[in-house]
Protein backbone atom coordinates (compact mmCIF):
# COMPACT_ATOMS: atom_id res chain seq x y z
CA UNK A 1 0.00 0.00 0.00
CA UNK A 2 1.33 3.45 -0.89
CA UNK A 3 2.10 5.86 1.90
CA UNK A 4 -0.32 8.78 2.26
CA UNK A 5 1.27 12.06 1.19
CA UNK A 6 1.54 14.46 4.11
CA UNK A 7 1.01 17.83 2.44
CA UNK A 8 2.29 20.99 4.10
CA UNK A 9 -0.06 23.92 3.52
CA UNK A 10 1.45 26.18 6.20
CA UNK A 11 2.80 28.94 4.00
CA UNK A 12 2.33 32.36 5.55
CA UNK A 13 4.34 34.64 3.27
CA UNK A 14 3.57 38.26 2.47
CA UNK A 15 3.30 38.86 -1.29
CA UNK A 16 5.77 41.25 -2.88
CA UNK A 17 8.34 41.09 -0.08
CA UNK A 18 11.70 39.47 -0.94
CA UNK A 19 12.82 36.90 1.60
CA UNK A 20 16.21 35.19 1.71
CA UNK A 21 15.36 31.50 2.14
CA UNK A 22 18.89 30.12 1.65
CA UNK A 23 22.33 31.68 1.14
CA UNK A 24 22.15 33.48 -2.19
CA UNK A 25 18.50 32.58 -2.83
CA UNK A 26 15.58 35.00 -2.42
CA UNK A 27 11.88 34.32 -2.95
CA UNK A 28 9.13 36.79 -3.86
CA UNK A 29 5.52 35.61 -3.74
CA UNK A 30 3.11 36.94 -6.36
CA UNK A 31 -0.34 37.85 -5.08
CA UNK A 32 -2.22 35.52 -7.45
CA UNK A 33 -3.82 32.88 -5.19
CA UNK A 34 -6.20 30.32 -6.72
CA UNK A 35 -7.10 26.63 -6.44
CA UNK A 36 -4.29 25.97 -8.95
CA UNK A 37 -1.61 28.35 -7.63
CA UNK A 38 -2.19 27.95 -3.84
CA UNK A 39 -1.05 31.23 -2.21
CA UNK A 40 0.52 32.43 -5.47
CA UNK A 41 3.49 31.94 -7.78
CA UNK A 42 7.01 31.93 -6.35
CA UNK A 43 9.68 33.95 -8.15
CA UNK A 44 13.26 33.17 -7.15
CA UNK A 45 16.35 35.38 -7.34
CA UNK A 46 19.66 33.51 -7.32
CA UNK A 47 22.95 35.25 -6.58
CA UNK A 48 23.96 38.64 -5.24
CA UNK A 49 25.14 41.63 -7.22
CA UNK A 50 24.73 39.73 -10.48
CA UNK A 51 21.65 37.52 -10.38
CA UNK A 52 19.37 35.12 -12.20
CA UNK A 53 15.58 35.45 -11.91
CA UNK A 54 13.66 32.16 -12.05
CA UNK A 55 9.99 32.31 -13.08
CA UNK A 56 9.10 36.02 -13.13
CA UNK A 57 5.43 35.08 -12.94
CA UNK A 58 2.25 36.48 -14.51
CA UNK A 59 1.93 39.86 -16.18
CA UNK A 60 1.08 41.46 -12.85
CA UNK A 61 2.37 45.06 -12.59
CA UNK A 62 2.73 44.94 -8.79
CA UNK A 63 4.71 41.71 -8.89
CA UNK A 64 6.93 42.98 -11.69
CA UNK A 65 7.65 46.13 -9.69
CA UNK A 66 8.44 44.03 -6.60
CA UNK A 67 10.96 41.98 -8.58
CA UNK A 68 12.60 45.06 -10.06
CA UNK A 69 12.76 46.72 -6.65
CA UNK A 70 14.41 43.61 -5.19
CA UNK A 71 17.20 43.68 -7.79
CA UNK A 72 17.70 47.44 -7.87
CA UNK A 73 21.44 48.23 -8.00
CA UNK A 74 22.12 44.66 -9.12
CA UNK A 75 22.71 43.25 -12.61
CA UNK A 76 20.19 40.72 -13.90
CA UNK A 77 22.31 38.26 -15.88
CA UNK A 78 19.55 35.81 -16.87
CA UNK A 79 15.79 35.36 -16.76
CA UNK A 80 15.00 31.65 -16.48
CA UNK A 81 11.53 30.23 -17.17
CA UNK A 82 10.65 26.71 -16.04
CA UNK A 83 7.56 26.40 -18.23
CA UNK A 84 5.03 28.46 -20.13
CA UNK A 85 1.88 28.48 -18.04
CA UNK A 86 0.47 31.96 -17.61
CA UNK A 87 1.24 32.10 -13.91
CA UNK A 88 4.99 31.61 -14.54
CA UNK A 89 6.24 33.16 -17.77
CA UNK A 90 4.38 36.27 -19.05
CA UNK A 91 6.31 38.77 -16.86
CA UNK A 92 9.56 37.72 -18.53
CA UNK A 93 9.20 40.28 -21.30
CA UNK A 94 8.67 43.18 -18.91
CA UNK A 95 11.67 42.13 -16.80
CA UNK A 96 13.77 41.84 -19.97
CA UNK A 97 12.74 45.32 -21.13
CA UNK A 98 13.63 46.79 -17.74
CA UNK A 99 16.95 44.99 -17.28
CA UNK A 100 18.23 43.99 -20.71
CA UNK A 101 18.67 40.38 -19.59
CA UNK A 102 18.03 37.51 -22.00
CA UNK A 103 15.27 34.96 -21.42
CA UNK A 104 16.29 31.29 -21.11
CA UNK A 105 13.80 28.38 -21.40
CA UNK A 106 13.44 24.98 -23.05
CA UNK A 107 11.30 26.44 -25.81
CA UNK A 108 7.94 27.97 -26.73
CA UNK A 109 4.62 26.68 -25.47
CA UNK A 110 3.36 23.60 -27.28
CA UNK A 111 1.02 20.65 -26.70
CA UNK A 112 2.46 17.38 -25.44
CA UNK A 113 0.21 15.40 -27.76
CA UNK A 114 -2.19 15.91 -30.63
CA UNK A 115 -5.42 15.36 -28.72
CA UNK A 116 -9.14 15.75 -29.29
CA UNK A 117 -10.42 17.68 -26.30
CA UNK A 118 -13.66 18.97 -27.77
CA UNK A 119 -14.90 22.31 -26.52
CA UNK A 120 -13.35 22.10 -23.06
CA UNK A 121 -11.73 25.46 -22.21
CA UNK A 122 -8.16 25.55 -20.88
CA UNK A 123 -7.37 25.70 -17.19
CA UNK A 124 -6.88 29.07 -15.51
CA UNK A 125 -3.12 28.52 -15.69
CA UNK A 126 -3.25 27.82 -19.43
CA UNK A 127 -0.52 28.35 -21.97
CA UNK A 128 1.49 31.49 -22.63
CA UNK A 129 1.15 31.07 -26.38
CA UNK A 130 3.19 34.15 -27.32
CA UNK A 131 6.28 33.20 -25.30
CA UNK A 132 9.59 32.83 -27.12
CA UNK A 133 12.92 32.57 -25.28
CA UNK A 134 16.07 34.29 -26.46
CA UNK A 135 18.00 31.12 -25.71
CA UNK A 136 16.71 27.54 -25.78
CA UNK A 137 18.11 25.31 -23.05
CA UNK A 138 19.14 21.70 -23.52
CA UNK A 139 18.83 18.96 -20.91
CA UNK A 140 21.91 19.07 -18.68
CA UNK A 141 23.00 22.51 -19.83
CA UNK A 142 24.61 24.73 -17.17
CA UNK A 143 23.59 28.38 -16.82
CA UNK A 144 26.36 30.19 -14.96
CA UNK A 145 26.59 33.54 -13.24
CA UNK A 146 28.79 35.22 -10.69
CA UNK A 147 28.81 32.81 -7.75
CA UNK A 148 26.15 30.38 -9.04
CA UNK A 149 25.64 27.65 -11.59
CA UNK A 150 22.23 26.18 -12.46
CA UNK A 151 21.88 22.80 -14.14
CA UNK A 152 18.93 22.43 -16.51
CA UNK A 153 16.89 19.26 -15.96
CA UNK A 154 14.29 18.51 -18.61
CA UNK A 155 11.13 17.38 -16.76
CA UNK A 156 8.18 17.31 -19.18
CA UNK A 157 4.81 16.10 -17.97
CA UNK A 158 3.03 19.00 -16.29
CA UNK A 159 3.89 20.98 -19.41
CA UNK A 160 5.71 19.84 -22.55
CA UNK A 161 8.55 22.34 -22.05
CA UNK A 162 8.86 22.02 -18.26
CA UNK A 163 12.36 22.13 -16.76
CA UNK A 164 13.77 22.16 -13.24
CA UNK A 165 17.04 23.78 -12.17
CA UNK A 166 19.56 22.28 -9.74
CA UNK A 167 21.73 24.82 -7.91
CA UNK A 168 25.24 23.39 -8.21
CA UNK A 169 27.22 23.14 -4.99
CA UNK A 170 24.05 22.89 -2.89
CA UNK A 171 21.37 20.31 -2.09
CA UNK A 172 18.64 22.45 -3.71
CA UNK A 173 16.55 22.04 -6.83
CA UNK A 174 13.99 24.50 -8.22
CA UNK A 175 11.21 22.02 -9.00
CA UNK A 176 8.63 24.50 -10.39
CA UNK A 177 5.26 22.71 -10.78
CA UNK A 178 6.55 19.18 -11.21
CA UNK A 179 6.85 18.44 -7.49
CA UNK A 180 5.32 20.63 -4.75
CA UNK A 181 4.71 20.15 -1.05
CA UNK A 182 1.17 21.55 -0.80
CA UNK A 183 -0.54 19.36 -3.44
CA UNK A 184 0.16 17.01 -6.31
CA UNK A 185 0.79 18.52 -9.71
CA UNK A 186 -1.96 18.72 -12.33
CA UNK A 187 -1.22 16.83 -15.55
CA UNK A 188 -3.73 18.26 -18.00
CA UNK A 189 -3.72 17.53 -21.74
CA UNK A 190 -2.97 18.98 -24.18
CA UNK A 191 -0.13 20.67 -22.24
CA UNK A 192 0.53 17.65 -20.03
CA UNK A 193 1.36 14.02 -20.61
CA UNK A 194 1.14 11.37 -17.87
CA UNK A 195 3.68 9.16 -19.63
CA UNK A 196 6.19 12.02 -19.69
CA UNK A 197 5.29 13.07 -16.16
CA UNK A 198 6.00 9.66 -14.65
CA UNK A 199 9.29 9.36 -16.54
CA UNK A 200 10.33 12.75 -15.16
CA UNK A 201 9.46 11.70 -11.61
CA UNK A 202 11.68 8.64 -11.92
CA UNK A 203 14.41 10.89 -13.33
CA UNK A 204 14.23 13.24 -10.35
CA UNK A 205 14.22 10.38 -7.87
CA UNK A 206 17.62 9.30 -9.18
CA UNK A 207 19.11 12.71 -8.48
CA UNK A 208 20.85 13.62 -5.20
CA UNK A 209 19.00 16.84 -4.27
CA UNK A 210 16.87 16.57 -1.12
CA UNK A 211 15.53 20.16 -0.86
CA UNK A 212 13.06 21.37 -3.50
CA UNK A 213 12.00 24.98 -4.02
CA UNK A 214 8.70 24.71 -5.90
CA UNK A 215 6.68 27.10 -8.02
CA UNK A 216 3.95 27.28 -5.36
CA UNK A 217 4.07 26.81 -1.62
CA UNK A 218 6.98 26.37 0.75
CA UNK A 219 10.23 24.51 0.34
CA UNK A 220 10.28 20.72 0.56
CA UNK A 221 12.78 18.84 2.71
CA UNK A 222 13.24 15.11 2.20
CA UNK A 223 12.26 15.66 -1.43
CA UNK A 224 13.28 12.26 -2.74
CA UNK A 225 10.80 10.62 -0.34
CA UNK A 226 8.11 12.99 -1.60
CA UNK A 227 8.94 12.09 -5.22
CA UNK A 228 8.46 8.41 -4.34
CA UNK A 229 5.10 9.26 -2.76
CA UNK A 230 4.14 11.16 -5.92
CA UNK A 231 4.95 8.07 -7.99
CA UNK A 232 2.93 5.84 -5.66
CA UNK A 233 0.03 8.32 -5.73
CA UNK A 234 -0.14 8.24 -9.52
CA UNK A 235 0.14 4.45 -9.57
CA UNK A 236 -2.72 4.28 -7.05
CA UNK A 237 -4.86 6.56 -9.26
CA UNK A 238 -4.16 4.27 -12.19
CA UNK A 239 -5.17 1.24 -10.14
CA UNK A 240 -8.38 3.00 -9.06
CA UNK A 241 -9.26 3.75 -12.70
CA UNK A 242 -8.70 0.12 -13.68
CA UNK A 243 -10.79 -1.04 -10.70
CA UNK A 244 -13.62 1.28 -11.73
CA UNK A 245 -13.51 -0.02 -15.30
CA UNK A 246 -13.43 -3.62 -14.07
CA UNK A 247 -17.03 -3.02 -12.99
CA UNK A 248 -18.02 -1.90 -16.47
CA UNK A 249 -17.56 0.72 -19.17
CA UNK A 250 -17.52 4.36 -18.04
CA UNK A 251 -17.05 7.90 -19.21
CA UNK A 252 -14.63 10.33 -17.56
CA UNK A 253 -17.22 12.04 -15.28
CA UNK A 254 -18.15 8.61 -13.93
CA UNK A 255 -14.50 7.75 -13.26
CA UNK A 256 -13.87 11.11 -11.56
CA UNK A 257 -16.89 10.64 -9.30
CA UNK A 258 -15.65 7.20 -8.30
CA UNK A 259 -12.00 7.99 -7.58
CA UNK A 260 -11.94 11.64 -6.42
CA UNK A 261 -13.77 11.48 -3.10
CA UNK A 262 -14.49 14.90 -1.55
CA UNK A 263 -13.21 16.79 -4.60
CA UNK A 264 -13.28 20.59 -4.42
CA UNK A 265 -15.82 21.52 -7.15
CA UNK A 266 -13.42 24.21 -8.38
CA UNK A 267 -10.98 21.44 -9.32
CA UNK A 268 -13.46 19.27 -11.21
CA UNK A 269 -12.11 20.32 -14.62
CA UNK A 270 -8.53 19.63 -13.55
CA UNK A 271 -9.54 16.20 -12.20
CA UNK A 272 -11.23 15.33 -15.50
CA UNK A 273 -8.16 16.36 -17.50
CA UNK A 274 -5.77 14.48 -15.22
CA UNK A 275 -7.99 11.39 -15.48
CA UNK A 276 -7.89 11.79 -19.25
CA UNK A 277 -4.06 11.90 -19.05
CA UNK A 278 -4.12 8.61 -17.11
CA UNK A 279 -6.47 7.07 -19.66
CA UNK A 280 -4.21 8.18 -22.49
CA UNK A 281 -1.26 6.24 -21.14
CA UNK A 282 -3.46 3.24 -20.24
CA UNK A 283 -4.72 3.13 -23.85
CA UNK A 284 -1.11 3.40 -25.10
CA UNK A 285 -0.24 0.37 -22.96
CA UNK A 286 -3.28 -1.60 -24.24
CA UNK A 287 -4.80 -1.90 -20.77
CA UNK A 288 -7.83 0.24 -21.67
CA UNK A 289 -9.66 0.72 -24.93
CA UNK A 290 -12.28 3.05 -26.41
CA UNK A 291 -14.38 2.74 -29.53
CA UNK A 292 -14.38 6.50 -29.89
CA UNK A 293 -11.49 8.80 -30.65
CA UNK A 294 -9.39 9.23 -27.53
CA UNK A 295 -11.17 12.23 -26.01
CA UNK A 296 -12.73 13.77 -22.94
CA UNK A 297 -16.15 12.74 -24.25
CA UNK A 298 -15.28 9.11 -24.93
CA UNK A 299 -16.32 5.96 -23.10
CA UNK A 300 -13.64 3.60 -21.81
CA UNK A 301 -13.44 -0.06 -20.83
CA UNK A 302 -10.78 -2.62 -19.98
CA UNK A 303 -9.05 -4.21 -22.97
CA UNK A 304 -10.08 -7.77 -23.67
Amino acid sequence: MSEEIQFDRTFEVKPGVPEEIAPGVRRILCDNPSPYTFKGTNTYIVGKGSVAIIDPGPADPQHIEAILAAVRNETVAQILVTHTHRDHSPAADAIKQATGANIFAEGPHRPARALHLGETPPLDSGGDEGFMPDYRLADGEIVEGKGYALETIFTPGHCANHVAFALRGTDMLFSADHVMGWATSIVAPPDGSMTDYMASLYKLRERPESVYLPGHGGGVKGARKLVTQYIEHREARETAILRKLSRGESDIPGIVQAIYIGLDPRLAKAAALTTFAHLETLVERNLVTTEDTLSLGGRYRLSA
